[in-house]
């Protein structure tokens, strides 16, 4: 959701990848996930790291969101933190225990935590993340023997389509990045 206080961001037209299209007959985790896959794209035109996320209920997507934390300049706006908060509205609760969250990379701590605290029934997310992810990474948020709720689990759902994704976002910034370093070397030469 775009509100008046975030600035429009230009739109990127650098991204190599295409949306894909799956069949509307078999929802399965790969069409879900081919769903929050398109959002990540969504995210690579806004100039915000490709992450997307979709949650499904009784076969039905109910929330659908990708990163906007530079376009919002909110550390929490990530895909997986907006689809729980409109889910919740959709479906007007908090509790999301029926309803499965598909996401392209595995949660940071706060998703993680977030996870639990909305009591989703299910987390599929594509790419491992072992530096940061909570869901099995880095560490098992939800496995905490102190928790009241049990989050399911699954991961490597289109795994190799989303790390192409992000490693391609990250390259392309990485040559930016020393572009412009070059360009400022070039003119305090001068």
């Amino acid at each position: 959701m775009h509100t008046d206080d975030e600035a429009p961001r230009p739109l990127r037209t650098d991204c190599p990848f295409a949306p894909i299209y799956p069949s509307q007959l078999v929802r399965d985790d790969a069409f879900f996930m081919a769903l929050a896959y398109n959002q990540a794209l969504e995210a690579w035109k806004h100039d915000e790291v490709p992450i997307g996320a979709v949650i499904a209920l009784d076969g039905m997507v109910v929330a659908a969101a990708h990163n906007r934390v530079e376009t919002a300049r909110d550390a929490t706006a990530h895909a997986e933190m907006l689809a729980i908060t409109q889910a919740a509205n959709a479906i007007d609760d908090w509790r999301l225990n029926r309803a499965t969250l598909y996401v392209t990379k595995e949660p940071c701590p706060m998703c993680s935590g977030a996870t639990v605290m909305a009591r989703l029934g299910r987390v599929v997310y594509a790419l491992p993340d072992p530096k940061m992810g909570c869901l099995g990474g880095a560490m098992a948020l939800h496995e905490l023997p102190q928790l009241n709720h049990r989050v399911q689990v699954t991961s490597g759902v289109m795994q190799d389509e989303c790390r192409a994704l992000l490693q391609a976002f990250f390259e392309i910034k990485r040559a930016e990045a020393k572009a412009q370093a070059d360009r400022e070397k070039l003119n305090d030469a001068l």
